[in-house]
């Protein structure tokens, strides 16, 4: 086996966001068999960081070096100020004259108010990989490893086998891809269509979910993986669709759509109308496929701040006819749905795979190809807990076994330390003061309420809540 691509990242310490962005992109990279070195792993306390710096420029055993750009880094090496400035002096056109014309590349952190992207001078004339867009991150995050690894987009593809979608006719199209295509431009483009091409999208979206049906045998959890794994595409063209809405266009304008959307597709998780025999385990597909969309929905709107957006999908009910005929009540909450999902428990059961959870492994897995970091999944799933608890209702939150790598509150109430923040986000969890929140957590303290737990893995909502900090600024 081949050794794995090492790879220098030059950055701007420019603020502690942005670091962070910078190492979380390392940590993809790392997690996609990227040998990265970064300052924050490799330069020790005391060390040279400008002899540092040199090695790893001329070190052959680096065979990549991206400048992580953004309007600091851009402004520093045009200056040459700082250590940026020095770097600057280091990775030059003399420099590259000397080596490799393949070894250096900008990839784009930020861009100015009219979407250029801040470079340094003696780059500008360079191709460069843009990560500042969200909507684009996926896309764009597959060039920059097809650049690492020496295997370019637009290299003439071997000829390949005819579609499963054409040779075999179980294997579901969802042919909706133009149709998100369509509706992506008009919100990027401001056209005049953006409704209309957004409802034909979610319209075709939801009729043609029904390809996904599978019916299977007990324990035949193959089946349920398949089918899940085959809507990946449609997925990852559903939060474009969604991040250019929340991009480009008034958010507000389209949630009633949004909303009625995801009413349409609560019958997929439980039986269908008229039928008398059914296996539970047939709609595992779909009970995956459903939570994880409205998951990233809220996570979109969470990320964007856009709290109106998540707390209308919270309060408004979801009309089911099905239970209207069937004399119950025929709205209900957002709780609907996470449901669970029996064939996980039997796939990990039978092959003895000892995972804690089959369905949490499989979001964050997902993630890694979504444009969307786990981090704002989690959140969202959280604040779907937190809002079920306080409202006495349900919500099991798979996502949030994964905590035990993420330190301290998530963003959102990191950000309502500020007073005026934290009343933007309250509402979110169903409550207008803090003190309910207070009593919840005693009722964990105190084991009157319990709190999400695998094996030794258990949730801690004081900590993801930023509960001491809440609120103590302006």
């Amino acid at each position: 086996m081949s050794a794995p691509p090492r790879l220098f990242i030059s950055y701007s310490w420019t603020t502690p966001e942005h670091q962070q962005w910078v190492l979380t992109l390392a940590t993809e990279l790392r997690e996609n068999g990227v040998d990265v070195v970064l300052d924050k792993w490799d330069l020790a306390v005391g060390h040279d960081s400008i002899a540092f710096m040199e090695k790893m420029v001329s070190d052959k055993t680096i065979t990549k070096v991206v400048m992580i750009c953004d309007k600091a880094y851009a402004e520093k090496t045009n200056n040459r100020a700082g250590g940026v400035g020095t770097e600057a002096q280091i990775i030059s056109p003399e420099l590259y004259s000397k080596q490799e014309q393949n070894k250096f590349a900008a990839v784009i952190a930020e861009t100015d108010e009219n979407g250029k992207p801040f470079l340094p001078t003696y780059y500008k004339s360079r191709i460069f990989v843009d990560l500042s867009q969200p909507h684009r991150y996926g896309e764009e995050f597959e060039k920059l490893l097809r650049w690492i690894y020496g295997k370019p987009v637009d290299v003439r593809p071997e000829i390949g086998k005819p579609p499963s979608f054409v040779t075999d006719p179980d294997t579901p199209n969802m042919g909706t891809s133009a149709l998100g295509k369509r509706a992506t431009e008009s919100f990027k483009g401001n056209k005049g269509y953006t409704k209309g091409a957004l409802d034909e999208y979610l319209t075709t979206f939801s009729q043609n979910l029904e390809k996904f049906r599978i019916k299977i045998s007990t324990g035949e959890f193959e089946e349920v993986v398949k089918s899940i794994e085959d809507f990946l595409p449609a997925r990852n063209d559903f939060i474009q669709v969604l991040n250019s809405i929340v991009q480009y266009s008034d958010l507000q304008d389209h949630l009633p759509r949004i909303h009625r959307f995801f009413e349409s597709l609560i019958p997929y998780m439980f039986h269908p109308e008229g039928v008398h025999q059914w296996n539970e385990l047939d709609f595992d597909n779909y009970r995956f496929i459903v939570h994880e969309l409205f998951l990233y929905s809220i996570a979109l709107f969470l990320r964007s701040e856009n709290f109106d957006a998540a707390l209308y999908m919270f309060e408004q009910p979801y009309y089911v006819a099905n239970n209207a005929r069937e004399g119950q009540d025929p709205t209900v909450s957002f709780t609907v749905f996470r449901r669970y999902a029996e064939s996980f428990t039997f796939r990990n059961q039978r092959l003895n795979l000892n995972r804690m959870s089959l369905r949490a492994d499989l979001l964050e897995q997902r993630s890694k190809i979504s444009g969307i970091p786990f981090q704002y999944v989690m959140q969202a799933d959280f604040v779907c807990f937190m809002r079920a608890e306080l409202l006495g209702d349900r919500w099991w939150p798979e996502t949030l076994l994964y905590t035990e790598r993420y330190y301290g509150p998530f963003e959102i109430f990191a950000r309502s330390k500020s007073a005026k923040y934290f009343a933007k986000v309250l509402p979110l969890l169903g409550i207008s003061d803090l003190s309910q929140l207070k009593a919840k957590l005693d009722e964990y303290d105190a084991g009157a309420a319990r709190v999400p737990k695998w094996d030794f893995t258990s949730v801690q909502p004081k900590s993801l809540l930023g509960f001491d900090y809440l609120r103590t600024g302006p």
